[in-house]
């Protein structure tokens, strides 16, 4: 009996030796094989679009779609249901990436064609990045849920800033702006001997040489707009240097022109052009290149010419006087200038204004750090858009986006100059103070978004 049994697996090991020994491709029929594919690509099919799964996505209820497919269900249904079965699912869809590897590799060239199928369809693309925000908003709404106590009193942060933005804008809306310098809205044949003098003062510390002759011809307004260069270089007044009598003269056609003191730095500008510095502080941080443009047709000597010369400026000599530096900033800039300018002006528009509010930085200590760490924070952003249309293939579409934010900034400015009338100061002095100073903190939260926590890229 034992004999017989030792036959048997003798001839059992023969046979799997036999066929161990057989080639692979005779150990497998061909009808075979294609019964086995035919289940594998019914089993990795989407049940939308009934092709090869693309970025599987697989539900709470087991059921694998192509991600682009439940971004067209979602963004069309509003709904986050199965578009099978109808249950809905839980959190935020993920990516299932062992399905997606074995996707990839059983049907590469089909993956690699549906791929790029996708990316060159920007419907699909708008679907997947609004997909993708929903689920960002969705986890950090879902963490300051469970945030608690710091949930609370990042509540209590905001209503103290807004607190703070309220006493900010009483204090220098009713005690500070009572200091500025009332020349730029008192006209010019109303000035009185006292602030003639004050606005010679302020053209430099030159001026102070001339300071005597002035207070004894008891120099009023009226009389100072009949002063020319003739009377200016004869007594009793003899200023004989000509850079400092064209400083004076110069200067002089200005107030003649604009009827009073032309603003001097940024709270002067803003007391005299309330609606304007709004306008301008919040189109330099949405657009600088097209309110740039704006103060190159509408504002040019003003306001475009001083910003141009101060963020380029023309060589000067080492033995350059002040004063006739100061008759640089009134004539058209050379060609190197505009050179340097048009190059800032494409690529790096909020620099211009970043060196802008340097020069200012011995008048307006605080101000200007403010502006400038915001124009940083804002070119940061601006790249990082870039990049993300240059990663995604979509730098095609930009032509298209600035023609949107082009018609977009022109009916934002139309609206805001039929509703600026009918607005309360009170109330554009906190926007204008928000803007101004917590806008960088604002900034400061998009940037680390930006570095530390990318959109996720579906494809």
């Amino acid at each position: 009996m034992d004999m017989l049994q030792h036959m048997e697996w003798d001839s059992v090991d023969d046979d799997l030796g036999e066929l161990m020994d057989e080639p692979p491709y005779l150990s497998e029929s061909p009808q075979s094989q294609s019964t086995a594919s035919s289940i594998s690509e019914h089993e990795f099919s989407c049940h939308c679009c009934y092709d090869i799964l693309v970025n599987p996505t697989t539900l709470t209820c087991g059921h694998n779609f192509c991600r682009h497919c439940l971004a067209l269900w979602w963004e069309s249904s509003h709904k986050n249901e199965c578009p099978e079965c109808r249950e809905k699912w839980e959190g935020f869809p993920k990516i299932n990436i062992l399905l997606r590897d074995a996707t990839d590799k059983l049907f590469s060239e089909v993956v690699q064609r549906r791929r790029a199928e996708i990316q060159a369809n920007p419907k699909i693309s708008r679907s997947l990045l609004a997909f993708q925000r929903y689920g960002d908003n969705l986890g950090r709404s879902r963490t300051n849920q469970h945030k608690g106590a710091g949930f609370f009193f990042s509540g209590v942060l905001s209503a103290l800033t807004c607190v703070a933005v309220m006493v900010l804008v009483y204090h220098w809306s009713y005690g500070v702006v009572e200091q500025h310098d009332l020349l730029i809205s008192k006209p010019v044949a109303r000035w009185t001997p006292e602030e003639v003098v004050s606005w010679l003062e302020q053209l430099g510390p030159w001026a102070q040489l001339y300071r005597e002759p002035f207070q004894q011809e008891n120099v009023n307004g009226r009389l100072l707009l009949m002063l020319g260069d003739e009377e200016l270089l004869k007594a009793p007044y003899s200023i004989e240097n000509q850079a400092h009598r064209r400083a004076v003269l110069a200067e002089l056609d200005r107030v003649k022109a604009l009827g009073v003191k032309p603003p001097q730095n940024l709270w002067e500008y803003k007391a005299a052009n309330a609606g304007k510095s709004l306008f301008l502080l919040y189109a330099l941080k949405r657009s600088p290149r097209l309110t740039i443009l704006y103060l190159y047709l509408f504002d040019y000597s003003e306001t475009f010419l001083p910003f141009l010369h101060t963020c380029c400026p023309a060589i000067a000599h080492i033995d350059q006087e002040v004063e006739s530096r100061f008759l640089e900033t009134q004539v058209n800039p050379s060609w190197r200038q505009w050179a340097e300018f048009l190059v800032k002006y494409c690529l790096l528009p909020y620099q211009l204004i970043a060196e802008f509010a340097w020069d200012w930085l011995a008048v307006h200590y605080w101000t200007s750090r403010f502006i400038i760490v915001n124009a940083m924070l804002l070119s940061v952003l601006e790249g990082c858009a870039l990049w993300r249309l240059w990663t995604r293939a979509r730098i095609r579409t930009l032509p298209h986006k600035m023609w949107n934010h082009l018609w977009k900034m022109l009916s934002q400015g139309f609206a805001f100059a039929l509703l600026w009338p009918f607005v309360p100061q009170f109330v554009c002095n906190c926007l204008f103070y928000w803007a101004l100073y917590f806008s960088p903190i604002i900034n400061i939260d998009l940037v680390v978004q930006q570095l530390m926590h990318p959109e996720t890229q579906a494809l």
